[in-house]
């Protein structure tokens, strides 16, 4: 009998604690979390997190980027036209949306997810250099940059739970669409054939190897605007409360 009133009493012990955990896990619906991949590149990204359905969670981040930065794309550098490596600030906001897989969590959001986010980003820029004419007479070119994209896609990725609060989210792939829009803002006067030979030296990137035929800059027209893929990848450290 006494052996039965202990096996009774550990039981309900182990249900009431598997309830109380469970009771703590589900009043854990929000989470804040910092970007940790985006600190290598000198940007500061923010997110909040929210469950709002069983496995849904909607969510949004906000970074903020400067100059500085361990990735940096080098400048223009052709017979005509060379600038210094190219730097960018500015910012970006992403909505998002998930879903959980069941079989893969042990608390509110980990584990497995899928889902799809927005993108806005705005950034500025200089580009500054020397352009060298037919008659190799040289200029000065500086001009002020300002770009903006907006981005569509999908994620998938995981999120491990390192604590009962602390997890790091794996954005594993991001794959999408970004609607580009460049303007450029002339500081120092350039003769017409300039952009010319500034779209041959824009031809040599390879970043532009995506774009169509289209994309151009002019003299009338110093604002473009295209269609690239988008991608989005990214290690975050998460607190949950």
């Amino acid at each position: 009998m006494k052996k039965l009133l202990l096996i009774v009493l550990l039981f309900s012990i182990s249900i009431t604690l598997s309830a109380q955990k469970d009771d703590l896990r589900d009043d854990r619906k929000n989470e804040i979390g910092v970007s940790v991949s985006d600190l290598v590149n000198g940007a500061f990204q923010l997110e909040y997190e929210r469950m709002v359905g069983e496995h849904i969670s909607i969510g949004a981040g906000i970074g903020f980027k400067g100059e500085n930065g361990l990735i940096r794309l080098s400048g223009l550098d052709t017979d005509k036209v060379q600038t210094g490596d190219i730097t960018y600030s500015g910012f970006k906001f992403i909505p998002t949306v998930r879903y959980y897989i069941n079989s893969t969590t042990k608390h509110s959001m980990d584990g497995f997810y899928f889902g799809a986010f927005a993108k806005y980003s705005n950034y500025k820029s200089d580009l500054d250099g020397t352009y060298i004419d037919d008659a190799d007479q040289s200029y000065d070119v500086e001009y002020d940059a300002e770009f903006s994209v907006i981005s569509f896609g999908f994620m998938v990725g995981y999120k491990l739970a390192i604590s009962q609060r602390f997890s790091l989210n794996f954005l594993i792939i991001g794959p999408g669409a970004g609607f580009h829009n460049y303007s450029l803002i002339q500081r120092q006067a350039l003769p017409d054939e300039f952009f010319d030979d500034l779209n041959e030296a824009l031809d040599s990137y390879s970043f532009f190897d995506f774009l169509n035929s289209d994309f151009r800059f002019d003299s009338d027209d110093r604002e473009t605007n295209f269609v690239m893929p988008a991608f989005r990848y990214g290690i975050t450290l998460g607190y949950s409360f």
